[in-house]
């Protein structure tokens, strides 16, 4: 086992291959993920359903505390991507897995609690007004889950999120058995039948539709971990929808490093509780990066947790431009930088690992999943 804490890591970070530097466009690199297989599954007793939501999730231990953390083992990697299942009905089942390498790989990336607005200085969100933005690709990938988060539609089935909005690492919250999902959608007036009947500059009034969720999946490493910082790493869960909800989604896809970016910037749409009822965008610079969390200051506030942090580059192999969710949006953190007390948002990065998982939850078959 000696060196197997190292060899993991770069093992499970993918081949990853960017254009040349006479490449004009940003491309999406080429990944070979692991693979992530279920190994054994127990049920367990069913949950109290006895935490409060938390629509924020703090934590002081900023780049240079993740950084300096030690690399955790084999074991210690498939302990935190074995996960637990909860079912509509209330019942509970734990996963156990094993992490697969199919071929040779690597890839090189490596205070206080604020109480108040995560808001830096001009408050630079946008609120996204009229059915004809809302109900269009990429917002219309942003819907909003019965315990206050945000989720991003996935697959035709399946929203990502926060894990903190369906369990706050000791138990699961008030309203995660009977977890619905909203679509935000125009509200008809009597006899309209859908017809746009509004002459007003005014915005159409929307109204949310809910779908109920079926199942839940969310990683040990959230459960497990939130008591020591690592579980920050691991703050994201996929919803199964009891029935297809008939929208364009967006795919999830690795992330890569901050410097590959476009622009060195990311975007997310969230349902921000400051601004009831509205779609809120924003985008900003990465400022910082460690192998699983991207720091940044987008202006947010509680609500747009579990959003989908995505960006835009060109897929070679397709010839176009493709958006692709790599990160959730988690939290904030104080963090020190060279003595400084300074406040950041951050999202969890999709690593190949935890690309591997989510797609297998999603597919239900790793040969799905092996182009990250």
């Amino acid at each position: 086992m000696a060196g197997l804490s190292t060899l993991i890591l770069l093992l499970c970070a993918a081949k990853d291959v960017m254009p040349s530097s006479s490449h004009w466009k940003p491309t999406w690199p080429s990944y070979r993920v692991p693979v992530i297989l279920p190994q054994s599954t127990l049920n367990l007793d069913k949950p109290q359903f006895d935490a409060e939501a938390r629509l924020e999730v703090v934590s002081p231990c900023g780049p240079a505390c993740h950084k300096s953390s030690p690399l955790p083992t084999y074991e210690e990697v498939k302990n935190y991507l074995s996960y637990e299942t909860l079912y509509a009905n209330g019942s509970l089942t734990e996963t156990e897995v094993g992490i697969y390498i199919l071929s040779n790989s690597g890839d090189g990336s490596q205070g206080r609690s604020r109480t108040k607005r995560q808001i830096y200085g001009y408050d630079s969100r946008f609120s996204i007004f009229g059915k004809d933005f809302l109900l269009n690709y990429p917002f219309s990938t942003s819907v909003k889950l019965s315990t206050g988060c945000t989720g991003t539609l996935v697959a035709e089935k399946h929203v990502l999120t926060a894990a903190h909005c369906i369990h706050d690492g000791k138990s699961y919250v008030k309203g995660a058995q009977k977890l619905r999902v909203g679509f935000l959608k125009p509200k008809l007036k009597d006899g309209s039948k859908g017809a746009n009947i509004t002459n007003s500059a005014m915005p159409e009034k929307m109204k949310f539709q809910w779908i109920r969720v079926k199942r839940t999946h969310v990683p040990k490493g959230w459960i497990k971990g939130n008591a020591n910082d690592i579980g920050m790493d691991y703050d994201y869960a996929l919803l199964e929808l009891k029935k297809p909800h008939k929208r364009k989604f967006m795919k999830i896809g690795v992330s890569p490093p901050a410097r590959n970016l476009p622009g060195g910037r990311i975007h997310f749409s969230g349902y921000d509780n400051d601004r009831p009822g509205n779609l809120v965008y924003r985008f900003c610079d990465v400022k910082d990066e460690t192998y699983d969390l991207l720091y940044q200051q987008c202006d947010a506030q509680p609500g747009a947790s579990g959003s989908g942090v995505y960006v835009r580059m060109w897929k070679r192999q397709n010839h176009k431009w493709e958006r692709k969710i790599i990160g959730i949006f988690s939290g904030h953190q104080w963090v020190d930088m060279n003595g400084t007390p300074q406040d950041f948002n951050v999202a969890v990065r999709i690593t190949p690992l935890k690309y591997a998982q989510i797609c297998y939850w999603i597919k239900g078959n790793y040969l799905d999943c092996r182009e990250g």
